[in-house]
């Protein structure tokens, strides 16, 4: 098995690190490592991140990764994170994560 860079390997146990039902923003994931950005830590999860939560890596706004939508659902609602049901109009009816209340400071118990 390939060795993994040094960032990586970083971003993945962040990414560990959160709780069932919580959640991080990818710059979240930058801040906390103090090094990269939001883009650098989505090339690693989308590198490296199968074998991680990578559903618990959010966009700051709430809504779900494209493509992903329909596992992702499932992991929150089996987690019990906080959603925002999506309106009626919107296309497709993909809540939204409630950030509010799933984001995660990497401190604070669940």
């Amino acid at each position: 098995m390939e060795e993994l860079p040094e960032y990586a390997e970083r971003v993945l146990e962040v990414v560990e690190l959160i709780p069932p039902g919580r959640v991080m923003t990818y710059g979240d994931i930058a801040e906390w490592l103090g090094e990269g950005g939001p883009r650098q830590v989505g090339r690693v999860l989308a590198l490296y991140g199968g074998g991680v939560p990578w559903w618990r890596v959010v966009r700051s706004d709430g809504t779900l990764l494209p493509g992903h939508e329909v596992r992702a659902v499932g992991r929150y609602r089996t987690e019990g994170t906080p959603l925002r049901e999506a309106p009626r109009g919107a296309t497709g009816h993909v809540p939204r994560i409630d950030m509010r209340r799933a984001r995660w400071d990497g401190m604070s118990t669940p």
